[in-house]
Order: C-alpha cells, then sequence, then structure tokens
C-alpha cells in the first residue's frame, strides 16, 4: 500500500510530459504551419525544428532555416533555443539560419529579438543580422527585407 502511495506522489510530484510537436522538411519542399494561434512558422527545404508547449513556447531548431511570424500583440510568445544560445522573441518577424560549424545567422524583418550568449545580451533590431554562436555574436549590420529569409514564399 505504501508503495503504491509513493509511486501515486511521484505521479503527482512530475507531472504529465511536455508536449512535443517535432517538425522536419526534406530536400524537395518547405512547410509552412501555425505552431499557435499568435505564431506562423515557415521551414526552408532539409529543416528540423521541436516545438514544446509552454508559456512561452519553445522551439529548438536541430538544422536547416526557419522564419517565424509573431503577432505584435502577442506577449512572450516564443524562445527559440539554437546550441547553447536562446532567442527571446518581442512580437516580431525574424529567420535563424544553422550552419554545420556550430555557427548561425539571425536576421529580424520586424520588432527585435534578444539573443543570450555566454557572452552577454545583445538586441538585434528591424532591418539588422547578425552571425552568432554560443559564446558570442559577429556580423552585426543592417540588412534589407528581401534579404531576409529570400527563400521564403511570399504570399501572392
Amino acid at each position: 500500500m505504501g508503495g503504491c502511495v509513493f509511486l501515486g506522489m511521484m505521479a503527482w510530484y512530475f507531472g504529465k510530459p511536455p508536449n512535443v510537436r517535432l517538425y522536419e522538411t526534406k530536400s524537395e519542399g518547405q512547410l509552412t504551419v501555425a505552431i499557435a494561434p499568435y505564431v506562423d512558422m515557415t521551414l526552408d527545404a532539409q529543416s528540423g525544428v521541436a516545438i514544446k508547449e509552454g508559456n512561452p513556447l519553445q522551439a529548438e531548431l536541430f538544422r536547416g532555416e526557419v522564419y517565424f511570424d509573431i503577432k505584435k500583440d502577442a506577449k512572450n510568445a516564443l524562445e527559440v533555443k539554437v546550441g547553447n544560445a536562446m532567442i527571446r522573441d518581442f512580437g516580431t518577424r525574424f529567420s535563424i539560419k544553422k550552419y554545420d560549424n556550430g555557427s548561425n545567422h539571425i536576421a529580424v524583418a520586424d520588432g527585435y529579438i534578444k539573443i543570450h550568449v555566454t557572452s552577454g545580451v545583445f538586441q538585434i533590431n528591424a532591418f539588422e543580422q547578425a552571425d552568432f554562436d554560443d559564446k558570442s555574436i559577429s556580423q552585426h549590420r543592417l540588412v534589407i527585407e528581401r534579404d531576409i529569409a529570400p527563400w521564403r514564399q511570399l504570399p501572392k
């Protein structure tokens, strides 16, 4: 009887496992999906991302490139993990590309994001891009909108 009570308490303590959805594209195309009522995501070919339910919604980019479109009125909508770097969104549109060599690239079309890396927290604003890894950012510079995720098929 004591064992049943113990197992019941452990089940209550740990709760149900988080709801994680995996999205992946092959070489033949892109995938656009609403991952929440306030967040749309487009994956480029040969890309993979995991989405974990929560507040905020949590994403982890495993490979390739992703574009997020978050509605402006969404608060604490999304966090994206890329390697050990954490990106926090503030009602914006942005793309992230993960390279095989451990470096990454981010470009912001609207709003701003904050990148948390070992050397500190860096803000990237609309029409800016930067390269980053787990430790720091580099090549922080201006960009024009058509160069932000140019692979993405724009609505006609």
